[in-house]
């Protein structure tokens, strides 16, 4: 249900967003039946490992991303050796990320940046951690709610399209779907809730052909075929 609901004070448009408020809620209860160890993929083993594979993980997947970071974890293992990487070298080694180019220059300034203005800790508030080159909210939202424990709801594209397609939110921006899922939620769910999505999406509601007859959420979704 869209947020314009959330600022109107109609009571038919009260009831609507308790009546989307109770289906999400619903449907996180089964998805968590589903998918009781739903985590976060990215293999990690710190902020500074979460933050940089969350980096590398735009526009490329969880499982590639994986096979790239042992060895380069190994290589780079402080913030220290990240900021003073040769940026061509650093490119090689995170080539099959694709768009290696602006990913290393973004883990590269990144590092640094942690380094000059947070004595090298990785933040753990939204505001600083979007303010780091290369850190926009997603990335942010993954380091905040899988390593720091902050209530976060990272929005990628997994979770834009089970949020359409089940009817809690008529947008495609991830800001305002982020806004409208956090307003349906309460907020200890709200890292669950992206990583269920994400299995599910991966799982069962594929982007060109889900498989809504073995789909859990199946009576609860408006796009079910």
């Amino acid at each position: 249900m869209t947020s314009h609901l959330r600022s109107s004070s109609h009571p038919h448009d009260a009831a609507l967003l308790q009546d989307a408020s109770s289906r999400a809620e619903e449907i996180i209860r089964r998805l968590h039946q589903e998918y009781p160890e739903a985590h976060c993929a990215l293999g990690h083993s710190s902020a500074l490992e979460l933050l940089v594979a969350t980096i590398l993980s735009a526009q490329c997947t969880d499982a590639r991303v994986n096979q790239i970071t042992p060895g380069l974890f190994r290589k780079y293992p402080t913030i220290e050796d990240f900021a003073a990487a040769d940026q061509e070298e650093l490119e090689r080694d995170i080539f099959t990320a694709g768009f290696y180019r602006n990913k290393a220059k973004a883990i590269i300034g990144m590092a640094r940046a942690v380094l000059e203005r947070h004595g090298g800790e990785i933040p753990n508030t939204m505001e600083e951690l979007v303010a780091l080159p290369g850190v926009g909210r997603k990335t942010a939202s993954v380091v905040l709610g899988s390593w720091f424990g902050v209530p976060a709801l990272p929005v990628d594209t997994h979770v834009t399209r089970l949020a359409r397609r089940l009817g809690l939110t008529e947008s495609d921006d991830p800001n305002r779907i982020e806004r409208d899922l956090q307003a349906l939620l309460p907020e200890e769910e709200w890292v669950f809730a992206s990583h269920a999505l994400i299995w599910h999406g991966r799982r069962v509601c594929f982007a060109r052909k889900p498989e809504c007859d073995r789909c859990c959420l199946r009576d609860l979704c408006p796009s079910a075929a």
